[in-house]
């Protein structure tokens, strides 16, 4: 089966209805089959949805511009984080995945741009495992998350990512009404096996295991 063209180039690896499709967004320099691996360990037989960031720094793919290390563009991440959210729902379509739960799982500048579009597109997600993440920005509107499972995974000794940075997100996603767990792991700022560990974890707590699931509206 050819891949559709949905704006994005990426890949789609089909799963078990019964489980939910893991959207898959790689850190800076990563591409649309980093996360395939970690994506299949979260969740065995789980559809995965996994683009590549269309922004180049350096020559590395990312999903938004930055001004600096920790600096966005903003006005980029919105129109970025829109166009992100309007290819998962081209998709949605394309695949046939009717109404089935979609969780991102977002590592470093994929967890940010999930993030965004939490705070964005809130319709899109039906959850989220942010690894490494920061706060993209702090929208006029808080969107209502309420009952949206989330997980933050944040690094002890991150270099990049301050801890109040981690700190604040888990507090911006809570305020608007998502179910959050900020895990503080024992590392930095690559992934670690304390992150699938915690990662799994949350997947069958949460019930994220299944395909079914309240959207948010």
């Amino acid at each position: 089966m050819a891949t559709p063209d949905l704006g994005f180039v990426h890949r789609f690896i089909p799963g078990a209805p019964d489980k939910p499709v893991l959207l898959l967004l790689h850190g800076t320099g990563g591409d649309e089959n980093d996360l395939l691996p970690l994506g299949e360990a979260l969740v065995p037989g789980a559809a995965r949805l996994s683009p590549r960031g269309k922004v180049l720094e350096s020559g590395m793919p990312r999903f938004f511009r930055r001004l600096a290390e920790g600096v966005f563009d903003l006005d980029d991440l919105r129109t970025r984080t829109c166009e992100l959210a309007d290819f998962v729902d081209a998709a949605r379509e394309a695949y046939g995945l009717g109404d089935r739960r979609l969780v991102a799982v977002g590592f470093s500048n994929g967890a940010n741009i999930a993030a965004s579009m939490l705070l964005l597109r809130p319709s899109v997600l039906g959850g989220a495992l942010l690894v490494r993440p920061m706060v993209p920005f702090v929208p006029d509107e808080v969107p209502d998350l309420r009952g949206l499972p989330v997980q933050i995974n944040a690094g002890q000794v991150d270099p990049l990512v301050p801890g109040p940075q981690s700190e604040a997100l888990a507090k911006l996603l809570g305020d608007a009404g998502a179910s959050v767990d900020l895990r503080w792991i024992a590392g930095g700022h690559a992934l670690t096996r304390e992150d699938l560990d915690v990662g799994k974890a949350w997947f069958g707590v949460s019930s994220l295991s299944h395909a079914a699931g309240r959207r948010p509206l």
